[in-house]
């Protein structure tokens, strides 16, 4: 069937060196914004320059040039830097002990299924064929999970440490202009995404390479081994979305409630207990918490990827350049978001606030088409013309311009869905101002609006995720369905840099306000915190429409790997697998969302406390208490966190040691841009920059308390719930593959009795 043009010594050189690109440019992104000094007096005024560090400020133009702004700023920041890196810590204390217990699980459950023998066996797919002893394969197995859990754990914990470090020197950009504020956010968010796509390319190569020297020719062992990497950034990624969500939206809640609606103070007042935790939380969850998230996403398409493809044609002759495929496409994604990135920083300049949302959008835009010509060049040089794919027994005949198109399509599925999202969650486009309309009435119209606005908003990304599959499918099996998922990811550096810079932008709006900073400068930073609102949603979207693929890819991988040749539904084990299955996403997210609910609890009672009982704190003349706000929001959280990442993790093993593999293989989207209008429809009705919108406001009118519930409601919806259902789907079907041999051998307890 011949080889490729690319030779496995120029694969060996090409993937490591684009990783080290990444992580070179992530560090000269983050060395222009640090040039931004959070000291009065050092680089911010006289002069000009672009990109400037060196710009007349607001404030002297209103002559109100008063360097105790910059001091506060620097102390607001310092505040919300160790708040967020106290909670990361504490929670990654009780991580780390599941993560050690989890190991142990996966290191007993994969040895016993030879009886932890150091013989070698027979290979699945190549009888005549001997593969490494089931004892190796258990300790390889469980050594990847603990890379793929500290890398997550890094990944999250880094990009925490970037945002907190780029917040107040966004605020301060901001009294120069709108568009340094803009870069110095999205520059700080690209800092975030480079890092997290080329650590989570580079970890998993060093390791193939590393595995390697021991399994030799044994490649059906070693990359059902790899595998573990996958279940380990997930694992991880689940405990991160749940327990910063929780902190984040408890927060959240019970500043809005309290402070906008009951005391009419503004967001991010710094007479509010609870606005240092509430800007904590934006850091531990939307960007710790989504960075885990994505790579875990990475690592599971991947992982899939290569599972399926080590017992294809790829695998069997040892074609290892054919074999890297999926991490050659990740690196093209990261040259190619360099690029892109310089469309956002450096080729042109935002100079109004119209202009925020646009650029973002561009920057999808453009990495999808130089994204489309990477993988057509990749397609051909590093795949034979003709091969074969694993497909559910039998070899089937493909060619590298059929994988090309798996890989676009899913590429441009994820534009699709970003798009759809961004319609539906932007102050600019009618559905969220329909929304926003509906709070004349009252809050329950807003609720029944918003309800409304994402049930239908998931109709078109569905389509696009069921057409991807057609494709894929169609041409190159659960292969090409792997890949379609990789494509989505394939730009994942610019995904996160869009959606990192939202959490940044709504930090940078909040110490605004809290320092005291001029009307105006709050109006550019709710102009960028506005366009992060719909950023994020459209990163959740590309997060969850991966996690459908990554799933269906991972499935996938399980009946290979299972040696299941059907899946038979009216079979009563597989029917049992499906409703079981079919009820977990709503038990997960009653868990989620009445732990939001019980943590705001505590929050609202603490805010009122604090209100009722501390003389002056309303007239602005003492501090409130923020530690109690901030030490309840970690309390809550790390307690809370635990039932609902507890039934995801044990889930697949009960019911594969019970039932067996069969039952096994048998609403996020949704969730996610509700809360995403709910939001958007109150900062709509805010910045009144249009007639309707002033027709509605201003803050404290009865429209605007009502748009305040609806976000209050939608909090729990698109932070902690929505976002967390993809990695719940994720988690469990990976964790199916690292336990297949296990199930296969050992599995279906309950049935043998009868």
């Amino acid at each position: 069937m011949g080889a490729g043009i690319l030779s496995d010594l120029l694969t060996e050189v090409l993937i490591p060196v684009a990783a080290v690109v990444g992580i070179a440019f992530a560090l000269i992104q983050w060395l222009i914004v640090s040039k931004v000094k959070v000291t009065p007096g050092a680089g911010q005024s006289g002069g000009n320059g672009k990109n400037g560090y060196t710009e007349y400020l607001i404030e002297e133009e209103e002559g109100l040039n008063d360097h105790n702004i910059v001091v506060k700023c620097a102390e607001i920041q310092t505040a919300i830097s160790e708040g967020a890196t106290s909670f990361l810590l504490t929670e990654y204390q009780y991580v780390g002990i599941f993560m050690v217990a989890f190991a142990i699980l996966i290191f007993l459950f994969l040895g016993s299924v030879n009886s932890f023998s150091t013989k070698s066996q027979p290979c699945t797919y190549a009888t005549d064929k001997s593969c490494k002893p089931a004892l190796f394969n258990a300790i390889f197995s469980t050594v990847a999970f603990l890379l793929g859990a500290i890398t997550s754990l890094v990944s999250g914990f880094l990009g925490m440490k970037i945002a907190t470090y780029a917040n107040a020197r966004t605020t301060l950009e901001a009294r120069k202009s709108v568009g340094k504020a803009f870069i110095t956010a999205f520059r700080s968010g690209s800092v975030m995404g480079f890092l997290l796509a080329a650590n989570g390319l580079l970890v998993l190569y060093i390791a193939l390479n590393l595995f390697k020297l021991y399994y030799g020719d044994d490649w059906e062992g070693l990359f059902e081994a790899i595998t573990g990497y996958g279940l380990g950034g997930s694992s991880m990624a689940l405990f991160g979305r749940v327990g910063g969500g929780i902190y984040t939206k408890a927060a959240d809640v019970g500043a809005d409630l309290v402070g906008k609606v009951e005391r009419n103070i503004p967001e991010d007042d710094p007479r509010n207990p609870a606005v240092i935790a509430d800007n904590v939380g934006d850091n531990v969850g939307d960007i710790a918490g989504m960075g885990s998230d994505l790579f875990g996403s990475y690592a599971e398409s991947s992982c899939a990827a290569l599972v399926v493809a080590s017992i294809s044609s790829f695998g069997i002759n040892h074609d290892f350049t054919a074999m890297c495929y999926p991490l050659l496409i990740s690196s093209m994604g990261i040259i190619v978001c360099l690029i892109t990135t310089l469309f956002a920083t450096d080729f042109f300049e935002v100079k109004s606030v119209q202009e925020i949302e646009p650029a973002l959008k561009k920057q999808l835009i453009i990495s999808t088409i130089l994204m489309t010509v990477g993988i057509a060049i990749v397609s051909w040089v590093a795949l034979p013309s003709t091969f074969t794919i694993f497909n559910f027994g039998a070899q089937k005949t493909v060619k590298n311009w059929e994988l090309f198109f798996c890989v676009a399509i899913g590429l441009w599925a994820g534009l699709v869905i970003g798009f759809v999202t961004e319609y539906y969650t932007s102050n600019a486009y009618s559905p969220v101002q329909d929304v926003a309309d509906s709070c004349r009435t009252g809050a329950a119209t807003n609720v029944i609006f918003g309800l409304a606005l994402g049930y239908k908003s998931v109709i078109i990304p569905i389509f696009a995720i069921a057409v991807s599959i057609f494709v894929s499918f169609s041409f190159a099996a659960m292969y090409g369905i792997a890949v379609a998922a990789l494509g989505m990811l394939s730009t994942i550096a610019t995904g996160l840099a869009i959606d990192a810079y939202g959490p940044i932008s709504d930090n940078a709006g909040g110490i605004a306000e809290m320092a005291g900073m001029s009307h105006r400068i709050r109006e550019r930073t709710d102009a960028l915190d506005a366009a992060g609102n719909t950023t994020a949603a459209i990163g959740k979207g590309f997060a969850i429409g991966s996690a459908a693929l990554v799933s269906l890819a991972l499935f996938g991988a399980f009946v290979s790997r299972a040696a299941i040749s059907t899946v038979d539904v009216l079979t009563p084990k597989v029917f049992i697998g499906l409703i079981v299955g079919a009820m977990l996403p709503y038990w997960f997210s009653a868990m989620t969302m009445k732990s939001v609910g019980s943590a705001a609890l505590k929050m609202v009672e603490e805010v009122r406390r604090q209100f009722n009982t501390i003389p002056g704190l309303m007239e602005g003349t003492v501090k409130p208490d923020y530690a109690t706000c901030v030490k309840i929001s970690t309390d809550a959280s790390i307690k809370e966190m635990i039932p609902p990442g507890a039934l995801v993790m044990l889930t697949p093993l009960i019911v594969g040691t019970l039932f067996g593999v069969e039952t096994l293989s048998g609403v996020a989207i949704s969730a996610s841009n509700t809360g995403g209008a709910w939001d958007n429809a109150k900062k709509y009705i805010e910045a009144g920059a249009s007639e309707h919108a002033r027709s509605l406001g201003p803050k404290g009118s009865d429209p605007h308390k009502a748009a305040v519930i609806g976000d209050t409601i939608g909090d729990p919806l698109k932070d902690t719930s929505g976002p967390s259902l993809n990695i719940l789907i994720k988690l469990m079907a990976v964790e199916s593959l690292v336990f297949a041999p296990f199930f296969a051998t050992h599995g279906g307890i309950l049935f043998k009795f009868f």
